[in-house]
């Protein structure tokens, strides 16, 4: 769990919050003193739709005040209800010849003050209805008389009732389908640690190889901990059959029949990466057409309704089919509402899907690149078996060294270099188990290098690399014929390098003394030129590597950080020209 914040204090951090969201639309407007953001541009002859809660959720509920969507929203302390004051203030902002809706997840301070200012709104004349979503299926039906608890399943009821809104649905109609389409949700939170609320000292907190299924919003505790934690494969596996397993006495809210439409919306507590988030979506969905027979007609994932910081996520799985029997409105109908655009945060997450094709269809595979012939009265050829010890060596020295690697690179840049190293050796490894090396062929290993290193590593030393075995196989093809003449094979290695480095340097100002990997290949080219000697060229490639730890960084991403500028400070050597180093002894070690 992350302590560190911008504003270490909750003292007008909400107002302060508010003031900067509204920025994004003109037509917002904010009342400051009741926290009340509402629509300025709103359809008075439109049913007006109201949520809020506890800050420390947004973008709910404030990040969805817009067309289509809400006409006002109404925030309170960090996790705690707004006022009845605060509410009434947001209705008597938005007041609509139709009527209003207030929608509201179940939270009892919630429930109360919402449902007060909805009878006190009456009793002034307005035409005021209130919707409590409960969708996590965590809690059980366990006798419990709260019911279930409302978590981000709740925005996807609050944009089918705008959308039926916008469209002029009455009072009855757009009150009719948010009832409906909440019943039909069902929710599970997954928590690897809780939030961190600005200002306070203490909180619960995970341990280490734990999490929790069931979790709120609030950092309550989750309704299961499990530890060791499960893979993420497992892992939605049971979140899953907690969702879907209508034989689940306690949590068999929903029934999901075969062909019913369905709607998946998975919310990013605020903590996780948007890269792991995609991947959930993907298991989320391989699993539930798999598993399942469930393809769902919309997805949604983003910032749905967060906690803070918390590293946890939520997913909602809804039944258009079913909550479309239950209202005036048809499957089609309520995913017209789901698709309408607004001018609101919601459009980050929704893209656009009122035209869906199969997830298959949109995983396509890049035509079968051709590759060059080898010519063998221009290939250069060594002993099979020696070239795939040699090969091997390298390889597995590299993929030894990698933890040291992505130690070094995490000091001086961006922590990448040791993985992206021992890719391209995992890699030759398949290779050489495919025979790549079984007729000693150099030019087959070098295009079978340019491939992988093409195809499977990036990063800056993935296209230095890139380059240099490009180059080097051309000089190789290119100078073949002399050396061969000649008998001179270690001066046909020595001047192929050499070229190669002397192409790169058309891309790359890099050279020795700069610690990068040039400190380790141009030394090596030196040394094999001397007199062909292999082991003068590893030599000089060591010292080379070696030195680097004296260096002070010129080029890359080590010249951004502040590690490597002070000449006191003890560095690491440079991690791409070590790599190079450890693969040249490899070579050499592999003779």
């Amino acid at each position: 769990m992350s302590k560190r914040h911008l504003y270490n204090s909750l003292d007008g951090l909400v107002n302060k919050g508010l003031r900067g969201l509204i920025a994004y639309n003109p037509a917002l407007a904010l009342d400051e003193q009741n926290r009340v953001v509402y629509n300025s541009a709103y359809d008075k002859s439109t049913v007006s739709i109201i949520s809020g809660g506890g800050s420390g959720h947004e973008p709910a509920w404030s990040g969805y005040v817009g067309t289509n969507m809400l006409a006002a929203s109404v925030a309170g302390d960090v996790f705690a209800s707004p006022s009845t004051k605060q509410i009434l203030a947001g209705i008597d902002a938005v007041p609509s010849d139709e009527g209003t809706i207030l929608v509201v997840t179940n939270y009892t301070g919630d429930c109360l003050h919402f449902g007060l200012a909805t009878e006190k709104a009456n009793a002034k004349g307005h035409k005021c209805k209130m919707i409590i979503c409960g969708d996590d299926v965590s809690v059980g039906k366990n006798g419990s008389l709260v019911g279930r608890r409302g978590l981000a399943g709740q925005i996807g009821v609050l944009k089918v009732m705008g959308g039926a809104s916008g469209t002029g649905g009455s009072l009855d109609q757009v009150y009719d389908l948010g009832i409906a389409f909440s019943q039909q949700i069902v929710s599970i939170a997954v928590t690897l640690d809780h939030c961190h609320v600005p200002g306070r000292a203490e909180h619960a907190q995970s341990k280490i190889d734990e999490l929790e299924i069931g979790t709120g919003p609030h950092n309550e505790p989750g309704y299961k901990k499990i530890s060791p934690i499960p893979s993420p494969e497992d892992l939605v596996k049971t979140i899953l059959t907690y969702l879907l397993d209508e034989t689940d006495p306690l949590r068999g809210y929903v029934n999901f029949g075969e062909g019913d439409e369905t709607i998946l919306m998975v919310s990013n507590f605020g903590g996780m990466s948007y890269l792991e988030m995609g991947a959930l979506v993907d298991e989320l969905l391989e699993q539930l057409g798999t598993n399942w027979k469930i393809e769902p007609v919309r997805v949604v994932s983003g910032f749905l309704e967060t906690s803070l910081n918390a590293p946890a996520f939520s997913v909602s799985i809804a039944n258009v089919t079913v909550a479309a029997k239950n209202c005036s409105y048809s499957a089609d109908e309520i995913e017209s509402f789901f698709d309408a655009r607004t001018d609101t945060h919601w459009e980050s997450m929704a893209g656009s899907q009122a035209r869906r094709r199969p997830r298959r269809e949109q995983f396509v595979q890049p035509p079968a690149a051709p590759r060059h012939a080898i010519d063998d009265a221009t290939d250069l050829k060594i002993d099979p078996a020696q070239l795939d010890r040699m090969l091997r060596t390298a390889c597995n020295k590299l993929i030894d060294a990698e933890p040291d690697l992505t130690r070094w690179d995490t000091v001086m840049g961006d922590g990448d270099c040791g993985e992206t190293l021992k890719t391209g050796a995992l890699c030759l490894l398949e290779a050489l188990d495919a025979k790549v090396a079984s007729n000693g062929s150099v030019g087959a290993v070098l295009q079978e290098l340019e491939e992988i290193l093409e195809g499977k590593m990036g990063g800056t030393l993935g296209g230095i690399l890139g380059i240099f075995f490009v180059a080097l196989r051309t000089a190789l093809v290119d100078n073949f014929a002399l050396a061969k003449e000649d008998g001179d094979i270690p001066k046909l290695w020595a001047m192929a390098i050499r070229t190669a480095l002397d192409n790169l340097s058309r891309y790359t100002p890099a050279k020795v003394g700069d610690r990068t990997v040039m400190d380790t290949l141009i030394p090596f080219a030196e040394g094999l030129a001397v007199n062909g000697s292999f082991d003068e060229g590893v030599a000089a490639a060591v010292a080379g590597a070696e030195k680097t730890k004296s260096l002070k960084p010129r080029l890359g991403r080590a010249t951004y950080v502040g590690a490597g500028q002070d000449a006191s400070q003890d560095l690491p050597p440079d991690p791409g020209a070590w790599g190079a180093m450890v693969v040249i002894q490899g070579l050499q070690a592999g003779i």
